[in-house]
C-alpha cells in the first residue's frame, strides 16, 4: 500500500522532548498537547524505544491510544540496533513495543538511526529488513522505513539493496544543508530523485533556530513581525517538494499553539524570504557552536549523570553572549542535579550513540575548561 504524501498532515507530533514535571512526562500536559493536535486535524504521531527512557511510548498510550480510536491516527516507532544482541531481539522489542503503545499494530515503523558502521552492519547482521517486511505482511506493520544519519553514499547503498522500503525519515534544516557531517542537501537530493517521501527531523535543529538572538532574529521579524522565528525554519522544510511530514518535538503547549498556526493554511517560503534564511544561514554559521541537537541520547548510558546537552547549550550561548551572566548561572543550577563537564571520564559511551557524531569526550574537556575553573 503505497504512501499518499496529500493525505498526511504536514506538522507531525515527535514525542521525544515532552514537557516534565518532577522528572517525569507530565502526561496531564501532554493530552492537552494532543487534543489541540488532533483538534487542528493533524494525526502522526512519532515516538521510539528509547525516548524519555522508555516512557515516550507509554505516554503516547496514555494520551493517545486510550482516548482516540485506533483508525483516527498514525502512530510510528522505531527498532534500536543498540539494544540488540542476537536476531530474536527484534521480536522480543518489538512485542514489547505493542504492549508499551497499547497497540496491536504500528502505522509507520522504523530501524532506528541508520548510519555507517555498527547500526547498520546489526540491522544487515540480523536480518531485520525482511523482519520487518514479514510483520508488514502480517499487518503489525502498516507502512516500513528507517530513520538516517549516515553519509549520501551508504544512502545509495542502502536504497539500491532495499527497493521496498516505503520512506526514509532525516534531518534537514536551513542550517545543515552544508554542514559536512550531516550533509543534508545531499540527503535530501537522492530521495528526491528516487521519489522516496521522506518524513523531517530536527527541522528546528533541537530548538536551536528558534532562539538566535535579536539582531538575527530581526531579519526575519521585519519581514514577517507576526511571525515567530521557529516558523521560518518549518516553513523552509515545509516548502520543500518530497516532504510527506515534519516531526516537531514539542514540549510547552505554547509551542503547540505556534506550529499549528504555522501548518493551518500553511504558506511556502515566498522568493525574497528565502533570500532572509540564506543570509540568516552565513550570520549563524559564522559564529561557531557546537552542533548539539539535544537529543539526550548520550544521558542515558552515562556513568557519571552528566546532562551533556545542557552542558553544550551552556557553551553555545556563552559564545554567542559572552557577557551575559545567565549562562554561568544556568550551569550552576545544572550541576546541583547532574554532573559537572569536568567529570567526564571519557569512556566514550556518548560518542556511540550520538547522531551528530561529535567528539564529545574533547568538547566535554573544553568545556571543562570554561565552567568548572
Amino acid at each position: 500500500m503505497g504512501i499518499d504524501l496529500n493525505k498526511m498532515p504536514k506538522l507531525g507530533f515527535g514525542l521525544m522532548r515532552l514537557p516534565e514535571k518532577d522528572g517525569k512526562i507530565d502526561l496531564e500536559q501532554v493530552c492537552a498537547m494532543v487534543d489541540k493536535y488532533m483538534k487542528a486535524g493533524m494525526n502522526y504521531f512519532d515516538t521510539a524505544y528509547v525516548y524519555h527512557g522508555g516512557m515516550s511510548e507509554v505516554a503516547a498510550r496514555e494520551a493517545l491510544v486510550r482516548r482516540y480510536p485506533r483508525d483516527s491516527f498514525m502512530l510510528a516507532t522505531k527498532l534500536p540496533a543498540w539494544e540488540m544482541k542476537s536476531a530474536a531481539d527484534a521480536e522480543r522489542l518489538f512485542n514489547e513495543q505493542l504492549k508499551r503503545a497499547g497497540v496491536e499494530y504500528f502505522d509507520f515503523y522504523l530501524l532506528h538511526s541508520v548510519e555507517d558502521g555498527s547500526n547498520y552492519d546489526t540491522y544487515v547482521k540480523y536480518d531485520c529488513f525482511d523482519w520487518c517486511m514479514k510483520r508488514k505482511e502480517e499487518g503489525k506493520i502498516k507502512h516500513f522505513g528507517f530513520s538516517y544519519h549516515g553519509s549520501p553514499e551508504l544512502l545509495e547503498t542502502v536504497l539500491d539493496a532495499h527497493p521496498e522500503v516505503e520512506f526514509v525519515q532525516i534531518q534537514l534544516n536551513y542550517l545543515d544543508r552544508t554542514n559536512p557531517v550531516v550533509r543534508s542537501q545531499e540527503l535530501y537530493e537522492i530521495l528526491h530523485k528516487r521519489n522516496i517521501p521522506m518524513i523531517i527531523m530536527e527541522p528546528v535543529r533541537g530548538g536551536m533556530l528558534a532562539d538566535l538572538g535579536p539582531d538575527i532574529e530581526k531579519k526575519f521579524k521585519e519581514r514577517q513581525p507576526d511571525r515567530s522565528v521557529a516558523s521560518w525554519a518549518l516553513r523552509f522544510v515545509g516548502s520543500l517538494p518530497g516532504v510527506m511530514t515534519i516531526l516537531s518535538g514539542m514540549s510547552s503547549e505554547a509551542q503547540m499553539d505556534d506550529n499549528i498556526r504555522t501548518f493551518t493554511d500553511f504558506e511556502p517560503l515566498a522568493e525574497d524570504e528565502l533570500d532572509i534564511v540564506n543570509e540568516v544561514t552565513e550570520e549563524i554559521l559564522a559564529i561557531p557552536q557546537i552542533g548539539c541537537t539535544g537529543c539526550k541520547y548520550c544521558c542515558d548510558g552515562c556513568p557519571m549523570s552528566i546532562s551533556i546537552p545542557d552542558v553544550f547549550r551552556t557553551i553555545n550561548t556563552l559564545r554567542r553572549y559572552p557577557d551575559d551572566w545567565r549562562s554561568k548561572n544556568f550551569y550552576s543550577g545544572l550541576i546541583q542535579r547532574s554532573g559537572k563537564a569536568s567529570d567526564c571520564i571519557g569512556c566514550g559511551q556518548c560518542e556511540r550513540v550520538c547522531p551528530q557524531h561529535l567528539p564529545i569526550i574533547t568538547l566535554m574537556e573544553e568545556a571543562a575548561g570554561i565552567l568548572d575553573q
